[in-house]
């Protein structure tokens, strides 16, 4: 994982919100008045606001540029992820503040507003580059930042996945589903299923399994160079999820690629700022 500086000169900056937050709209003003201050143009779209958040400061597009300088983000993890898919084929660095629950991939939270955007409008923060998995089905946003899953449907049969990698089968699971993890979705849905939590900087990504019915099934790391297959073994579709969105269906005997991807998004963090210390706040309970 490279560490590179902030842009040299921020002018224009794009803004996405949580949906529904305690105390959004005071913080997208702040955030607007800092970006005047700043001499940045702040550019958002309507769907972004809701009653009283309007500023001097604030300029609504019907679209959001492709290439801003900086996304703020006010809101949560999700809200984080989907300024980096928006911008995976930018250079644009993404600085989350949190309003959500968790925010693990945050820059600061809600209570450091205002010296945190300080630091956003006058390039006070460090960028790293966080790889990504891609689907080899679904065309265009078939890359997550986070994770891709192979879920069973809703009310529906237990799912028989079998899966390989780099053409070696590995195993057949009977399972609620498969979800492969980059480092950064590691703390997500795969540290639910009991998966590894993989460091950042760490190349290769993580597959766990949602409720398997064995004793035998177990995570795995899979090296970056490494691809893996997924195959629907069973008589039912299986949803795709992508970032927790859905993203498709692996119908019966269909099988499915994921592909390790370096330098796929670009997260904005403060100065000395430590994964390790940051589970150790997010998840206190797993360093006692």
């Amino acid at each position: 994982m490279r560490v590179l500086e902030a842009p040299a000169s921020i002018r224009n900056a794009v803004l996405l919100t949580h949906s529904d937050p305690a105390g959004i709209a005071a913080a997208t003003v702040t955030t607007a008045d800092a970006a005047k201050a700043a001499g940045c143009e702040l550019l958002t779209t309507s769907g972004e606001l809701r009653d009283g958040e309007r500023s001097e400061g604030l300029r609504l597009v019907d679209e959001l540029p492709g290439t801003p300088d900086i996304c703020i983000v006010l809101g949560g993890d999700g809200t984080i992820l989907r300024a980096l898919r928006l911008f995976t084929q930018a250079d644009t660095p993404v600085f989350g503040i949190n309003f959500g629950t968790v925010g693990f991939l945050a820059a600061a939270e809600r209570g450091e507003l205002d010296a945190a955007l300080q630091s956003a409008f006058t390039g006070g923060f460090d960028v790293i580059e966080l790889p990504a998995l891609e689907l080899n089905q679904g065309g265009p946003g078939a890359v997550g930042l986070n994770d891709i899953a192979f879920l069973r449907k809703p009310h529906g049969r237990v799912a028989e996945l079998s899966y390989m990698v780099s053409g070696q089968e590995v195993g057949g699971v009977r399972c609620d589903g498969l979800v492969a993890a980059t480092p950064a979705g590691s703390t997500g849905y795969n540290l639910a299923n009991q998966g590894p939590i993989l460091a950042w900087g760490v190349e290769g990504f993580a597959v766990s399994f949602v409720a398997p019915h064995t004793f035998t099934a177990r995570p795995l790391v899979v090296a970056p160079n490494d691809v893996l297959c997924v195959r629907n073994a069973g008589r039912e579709g299986v949803d795709i999820a992508i970032d927790g969105q859905p993203s498709g269906e692996l119908a019966p005997g269909e099988g499915a690629e994921v592909r390790f991807t370096n330098a796929a998004g670009r997260l904005a963090q403060l100065p000395g700022s430590s994964f390790y210390r940051r589970v150790r706040e997010k998840f206190g309970l797993l360093a006692r």
